[in-house]
Formats: structure tokens, C-alpha cells, sequence
């Protein structure tokens, strides 16, 4: 688990030359870069790290400065950053992980009645890492928790989204074509609150009774 900064599988792209002038100057320029690396900072933005071709490293940048390669800037929408990611970092701690099952995956996601097409890169996960350090956040909530998937749209853009924003196409078993109507899971699932003791003894195949 990292704090703060969390390496991630670099990301070849184009950014939005604004973004480097905190949007003053350079209106509809691109730059090549590199993203390697995020802030994860509670109450913001999930914020990327890059490097530039001048050398320079540009640092904590929103997903809406970036474009991936191959996209004509004039033909790429500049989306807002509320419609690229629905929710801030969740703790000064994120994970990284790149699901094997997933790699390569498209999937749609949903936002303000709109359907983007995607496909997935990898995903951002938080957590509290020390019990020790007084838990304000988030992150470790049922119905609170929320991941975050970092996709390539279509369009040209990127996005961060929950699973609830995502019906992902895996075609040889995402054969329903039906929205589904599931419910937020708010259960804390916990194996060792019930009433049971295990045998007071030294064996190492024990007995697990119900407690009397």
C-alpha cells in the first residue's frame, strides 16, 4: 500500500498543452508525455504524474489534461473532469492493479445520460493502513467504498469510474442484455462473530463447537 504517490503501468499519450500554463495560455495545443505515476490526496482528484519531452515532470495533472495518441486534438471533446470521474480519492492510500481478466476488456460506462465506450487499462483502489491512525475516510465503508477503473474512451479521452458506472463486454459470457438492478452492498461480512469456540487442546486438527 502506498501514501500519497503510487506508481502506475505507464501511459504513452498527448497532453493538453493548458494544463502545463494552469490554463492561461496554449488553448488547444498538444504535447507528448509519458503518466507514470498518481496523487491520491483526500477531497481531490485522483491527480497523475508525467514526463515531458523537454525532460521537465509535470506534476499532480487531472485525467481530463490527457488524450492518448493517434487523436486528432480538434476531433478529441474536452470533456470536464466531473464527467471523466465521479468521485475523489478516497484516502491518502491507493492501491494499483492491473486485472489480468480485465486487460484488454471494452466495456460502456454511464454518466449524466450519457454512454461512453472504453476500454480497460487499469484500476485504483484505496485503503486504511494502520488501525493505529485515526480512520476519517471512506475507503473501508461497505456502502461508501468505491473503486476506481481507469479506462481508455473511445473518443479519445480517458476516465476513472466505479463499478456501478460500468457494464463491461466480455463476449463469450456478458451474453444478458439486460441493466441490472442490484442493490449497494452495506453488509460488514465478518466469519468470526458468530457463536462458536474452537477445542482447548493441542491438536492440530481441533474441533470447532457451537459455544454453550
Amino acid at each position: 500500500m502506498s501514501y500519497l504517490n503510487a506508481n502506475i503501468p505507464p501511459l504513452y499519450c498527448n497532453i493538453r498543452r493548458e494544463y502545463l500554463y494552469d490554463l492561461k495560455q496554449h488553448q488547444g495545443e498538444i504535447e507528448s508525455c509519458v503518466v507514470f505515476g498518481i496523487a491520491s490526496i483526500p477531497g481531490r482528484a485522483i491527480l497523475f504524474h508525467c514526463l515531458l519531452e523537454s525532460g521537465a515532470i509535470y506534476y499532480r495533472l487531472p485525467i481530463s489534461a490527457f488524450i492518448q495518441k493517434g487523436f486528432d486534438r480538434r476531433n478529441v471533446p474536452d470533456q470536464t473532469i466531473n464527467d471523466l470521474e465521479l468521485w475523489n480519492s478516497f484516502s491518502y492510500f491507493p492501491n494499483i492493479i492491473r486485472f489480468d481478466f480485465l486487460k484488454g476488456q471494452s466495456c460502456k460506462y454511464f454518466n449524466k445520460g450519457n454512454t461512453y465506450n472504453a476500454e480497460y487499462l487499469f484500476t485504483i483502489d484505496w485503503a486504511h493502513p494502520d488501525v493505529n491512525i485515526l480512520d476519517t475516510e471512506h475507503s473501508e465503508i461497505p456502502h461508501e467504498h468505491k473503486c476506481g477503473h481507469v479506462l481508455a474512451l473511445c473518443n479519445g479521452n480517458y476516465a476513472i469510474q466505479p463499478n456501478n458506472r460500468i457494464l463491461w463486454n466480455v463476449p463469450s459470457f456478458t451474453t444478458s442484455p439486460y441493466k441490472p438492478d442490484y442493490k449497494v452492498q452495506t453488509t460488514y461480512w465478518n466469519v468470526e462473530n458468530k457463536n462458536w469456540v474452537t477445542e482447548d487442546s493441542d491438536n492440530m486438527f481441533y474441533q470447532v463447537e457451537d459455544k454453550k
